[in-house]
């Protein structure tokens, strides 16, 4: 399959990865010279713009932010052929991916949202949970595509279900690190042992897969980021600006953003997110 990829950063280059050894005729572009270099080692080929954008079959994009979704798309809705398939894996809002449904349907390019659920470790290792909505029928032609990103795929529905049900899981996440952050501060103010405090909470009725992947870097108080403070912060305002469309309260989300906003305020923006914990600590006077 001709797939061409736009975006080779922490995701796009795994994903990127396991197409092309899976033996896809795979292109990439990305603004990043290093980014792109990396993805012409690992067998694709660089190429850029309306040439590459006519000559795929499939248009897969990993992107940072809406506005570079709505950039993209539009290059897309130009350059690619009706009938191409444009699939992208970002985190965005359901109102810009919306609005990019329109303008591909215009141009007659099949639109699928495959939001991934997982860290860059995870895109690594073939371990992303896909999260994809729009036309079934093209979801069930990309399944052997989207099975070489991980062991999970989950259609949910034909428009914007995806970009909303990884809100919905980020939500959980983001609060995940919230609820250690309290807890650790209080247990390690009342002078229980780090290290005790990890060994139980993996072991007990708390316990959760995201809990237990963060506890063996975080036990070391290791912060070095699979997904930044900064980053977090994004989605976090993603949700409750999808919760204020729904008018849906989410006050406990919306101090979350307050601890991810500190947390950069004192030098964690590019921290792994779980630096709200280190920002925690610090309030209750720990060293």
């Amino acid at each position: 399959m001709r797939i061409h990829l736009i975006g080779a950063g922490k995701m796009g280059l795994p994903m990127g990865k396991h197409l092309a050894a899976a033996g896809h005729a795979l292109s990439v572009e990305d603004l990043d010279a290093s980014r792109l270099q990396a993805a012409v080692a690992l067998g694709m080929t660089a190429a850029q713009g309306a040439a590459a954008m006519a000559g795929a079959e499939v248009l897969l994009s990993s992107l940072p932010h809406d506005g570079a979704l709505w950039q993209v798309a539009q290059d897309v809705a130009r350059h690619a052929r009706p009938g191409a398939l444009y699939i992208d894996t970002s985190t965005v809002s359901p109102e810009m991916s919306a609005r990019v449904a329109g303008l591909l349907r215009e141009s007659q390019i099949v639109y699928l949202r495959a939001a991934v659920s997982g860290n860059n470790v995870m895109a690594e290792a073939a371990q992303l949970t896909l999260l994809v909505s729009g036309p079934r029928d093209a979801y069930e032609r990309m399944l052997p595509l989207f099975k070489l990103f991980g062991p999970g795929q989950y259609w949910l529905g034909e428009a914007e279900e995806a970009r909303l049900m990884k809100l919905v899981v980020n939500l959980m996440i983001a609060q995940t690190s919230a609820m250690l952050a309290e807890s650790l501060a209080l247990g390690a103010k009342g002078g229980l042992r780090w290290e005790d405090m990890w060994e139980v909470l993996t072991h007990s009725a708390v316990a959760s897969p995201i809990l237990k992947a963060k506890s063996a870097q975080l036990v070391t108080r290791d912060y070095s980021p699979t997904f930044t403070v900064s980053q977090m912060a994004k989605d976090v305002k993603l949700i409750l600006a999808e919760a204020e469309r729904l008018q849906v309260a989410l006050p406990q989300t919306a101090m979350t953003l307050q601890s991810l906003q500190s947390a950069a305020a004192h030098g964690d923006a590019d921290a792994d997110y779980a630096a709200v914990i280190r920002c925690a600590q610090r309030a209750a006077g720990l060293a």
